[in-house]
């Protein structure tokens, strides 16, 4: 249950079923540092498992998530937690059926509301039917009984509702972003090609409609060409008729930065990877204003495109029907 505790600065609240599972499920994923079995966001203060089951205090099984931001993200959290429910199944995963187990995300910091919207909405995307995942902030949790705790760790052949398989990936993810680095500048001049090294380390431009991915509407991710790191996705490119691929915004609002760009006689927003520091294109305002109206153009020279087939294969099986 306890981790590298010093570190973890950020938590959020996930009930997904049983919380035996789910908690073992959330312990292995590479940056979350601690976790705990809990109920929440019912109507009485510190209730015990049988008023929980028995006396209809409307508490859900929850499990408590302390994570370390710079290890894994929210959004990685959420598509990692995504791939353990039915998130259509109301008061019911497995064979637990009951509102205690309805599925719900708990939040104790507002910043993470825009988030945790955002993210349900690209999942909502996936099915014709609404979801059954409650988004709330959190209200009268409490730990639950000590027998409770990493209930697997003690009893591995306990009840749960998740395949091994599951667990699996989640001991394997890549969700966290250690894995992406920027290569010194060597290392790049010989993985690159001319053009692509000429654009992403000396803010070149390439050629509109005679370059890759203008075109290209394919399911999948876009990953920065030098670090490998998830940029963009296929959900929110658009056709703009520019030349260039166009997107109404990235996967992460952190994994890019922009500055003011005032060359070639004109006034622009630049957009450069955050991690990489590599030049990506420019930012502009006269995108779908149903999509919030912006439109990043980017070289197709800064990216390289992971189709949806090959995402798991390829380590992105954590962005798998949240943002592909």
């Amino acid at each position: 249950m306890f981790k590298e505790k010093s570190r973890c600065v950020k938590e959020i609240y996930l009930a997904g079923g049983c919380f035996w599972g789910v908690e073992k499920y959330l312990s292995l994923i590479n940056g979350v540092c601690e976790t705990e079995a809990g109920y929440a966001n019912g109507t009485t203060e510190n209730p015990t498992y049988e008023d929980v089951c028995l006396r209809n205090t409307g508490h859900a099984e929850t499990v408590k998530v302390l994570y370390d931001p710079e290890i894994i993200s929210l959004e990685s959290i959420l598509a990692l937690f995504y791939d353990i429910i039915d998130p259509l199944s109301r008061n019911k995963q497995g064979n637990d059926v009951g509102i205690q187990y309805r599925t719900g995300i708990y939040y104790v910091d507002d910043r993470d509301k825009e988030i945790i919207m955002d993210s349900l909405e690209q999942l909502r995307k996936s099915y014709n039917r609404p979801l059954a995942i409650e988004a709330m902030p959190l209200r009268n949790y409490c730990a639950a009984e000590e027998y409770h705790q990493d209930y697997l760790e003690r009893n591995p052949s306990g009840y749960c509702h998740i395949g091994s398989d599951k667990f699996n990936k989640a001991a394997n993810t890549k969700a966290q972003t250690g894995i992406y680095r920027k290569a010194s500048p060597g290392a790049l001049k010989a993985k690159l090609t001319d053009m692509q090294y000429n654009v992403t380390q000396n803010n070149a431009t390439e050629p509109p409609f005679r370059n890759e991915y203008y075109d290209n509407f394919n399911e999948g991710i876009y990953v920065d060409i030098t670090t490998g790191e998830p940029l963009f996705s296929s959900l929110d490119k658009f056709e703009s008729g520019c030349g260039w691929p166009s997107f109404s915004k990235p996967i992460k609002a952190d994994s890019i930065k922009e500055t003011e760009d005032n060359s070639l006689g004109m006034k622009r927003t630049e957009v450069r990877s955050k991690l990489g520091d590599s030049h990506l294109g420019h930012v502009f305002q006269d995108g779908p204003r149903e999509s919030g109206g912006l439109r990043y153009c980017i070289n197709s020279a800064s990216l390289l495109f992971i189709p949806k087939e090959e995402m798991e294969a390829r380590g992105y099986g954590y962005l798998l029907g949240s943002k592909a």
